[in-house]
């Protein structure tokens, strides 16, 4: 689109991160599509951005591959090209002892965190790749979790573990084509994933303890910010999180 700086598609964007950072593209003259499972989530997000046509509801489980290439071409079809995919999707298991984790549960954590997350890489690779001007940028978000683990926390930890990697892959792949991929670890925003820490969760002591938490518009000024460089300069890991948290020192 003329008027737009860019085009940007956010996966989990009807809540928490992924809808600050949709909001934060749109105010900032982008053009973004908002994918999620839940349609009604998705268009009230589109309606409070008042962006009018630069926002598009695009209903999707990332974690099915055919409905994420449905996704790309529609963004394509839309806009006529992508620019930022930030894979924000994902889910947890928390509180499950790994004695106890069972394979339904790990296979649902591994298949929206990791498997989701490289549909939507792989898509929008080859979309980059091929369009003109060339090129674009891939955010991952990793979580503190990409670095080190809560108690119980076997599936997520694994996965976000795991975006590291294909991050990494994909910066050194996509160096040719003009692709930029980076990561952002996140910690404590305030989201309804995080209402919990406020009460009280398990430390690495055993303790139960609340944990401080930052407001979640800085994350999406902090993706805007990711986006908003030029592909030869990149953000390869970006932390971001509540100050007092307990995470350097964790354990």
């Amino acid at each position: 689109m003329a008027d737009s700086k860019g085009i940007a598609v956010v996966t989990g964007a009807g809540t928490g991160i992924g809808k600050a950072s949709a909001l934060a593209f749109l105010k900032d003259g982008w053009s973004c599509v908002l994918a999620g499972r839940r349609a009604d989530m998705l268009e009230r997000v589109v309606v409070e951005s008042g962006a009018g046509k630069r926002a598009l509801a695009a209903p999707t489980d990332v974690s099915k591959p055919a409905e994420v290439k449905a996704l790309f071409q529609k963004t394509v079809a839309t806009f006529g090209r992508v620019d930022v995919v930030f894979n924000n999707a994902g889910g947890n298991a928390p509180g499950v002892a790994f004695e106890g984790l069972t394979h339904e549960k790990w296979l649902e954590v591994v298949n929206v965190n990791l498997n989701g997350m490289f549909y939507c890489a792989q898509e929008a690779f080859r979309i980059m790749k091929d369009q003109d001007p060339r090129g674009g940028r891939i955010i991952n978000n990793g979580s503190i979790s990409a670095h080190a683990p809560r108690p119980d926390s076997a599936p997520y930890t694994a996965t976000k573990h795991a975006a590291t990697g294909l991050t990494k892959t994909l910066s050194l792949d996509g160096r040719k084509y003009d692709i930029a991929c980076c990561q952002i670890d996140v910690g404590n925003a305030v989201t309804p994933l995080t209402e919990r820490m406020a009460q009280g969760v398990r430390q690495a002591n055993g303790e139960m303890k609340p944990e401080p938490r930052m407001p979640v518009e800085y994350v999406g000024q902090a993706v805007l910010f990711m986006s908003n460089l030029p592909l030869d300069v990149n953000v390869q890991f970006m932390t971001i999180m509540a100050t007092k948290m307990p995470f350097v020192g964790r354990g």
